[in-house]
């Protein structure tokens, strides 16, 4: 059974290999633009930086050097039901300086399409195990951000040789470079 997080909550992750889901609905647009979310993930050391440029798992990079984080593929849409957008995991490849996943949803050309997260519901990430299927954890962004163009859903970290999810759900301003400025 699948452990639904809080904000700020955090969870030991038992399985080395799993999948990232996230998922989300749009409200209609008034802009008519299309209205697409992009899921990325920050392959970080003990310094909350990238290990490297090619760690920076976003849908212009599938695969981080170590081949332990793939994304599936970009979802211009967000149409249909569950994930919209996922990653799959293999902490047993994992490089060895990375201690920390940043996963990160922003908004395409939100300034451009006058979007933000404001216009997003029943957005959400999840963890999944890989070898069963079974949701791990889940985190339902609730907050409303009616200005904010990305938001920084979760963590994954290592303490002490384990491996925790931690719910953050903090928005901001700015597009996905605003996160390659933080850390890189």
């Amino acid at each position: 059974m699948a452990i639904n997080l809080q904000k700020g909550q955090r969870e030991t992750l038992n399985a080395p290999k799993f999948t990232i889901g996230l998922g989300w609905d749009t409200n209609t647009s008034s802009t008519g633009a299309a209205f697409d979310l992009d899921a990325s993930v920050f392959v970080m050391g003990d310094n909350r930086k990238l290990l490297a440029d090619e760690f920076f798992v976003f849908y212009n990079n599938l695969t981080s050097p170590d081949e332990a984080v793939q994304h599936t593929g970009d979802n211009l849409t967000g149409e249909g039901d569950g994930d919209d957008e996922s990653v799959n995991v293999d902490l047993a490849k994992i490089d060895p300086r990375a201690t920390e996943l940043c996963v990160v949803v922003t908004i395409h050309d939100a300034e451009i399409r006058k979007q933000n997260f404001g216009q997003v519901r029943n957005s959400y990430v999840r963890i999944v195990d890989a070898s069963n299927g079974n949701e791990l954890v889940k985190y339902e962004l609730e907050e409303d951000f009616s200005i904010e163009t990305a938001v920084e859903f979760g963590r994954i970290y290592k303490r002490n040789g384990e491996w925790k999810f931690e719910a953050v759900g903090v928005g901001q301003r700015g597009g996905l470079q605003e996160y390659l400025n933080k850390y890189n």
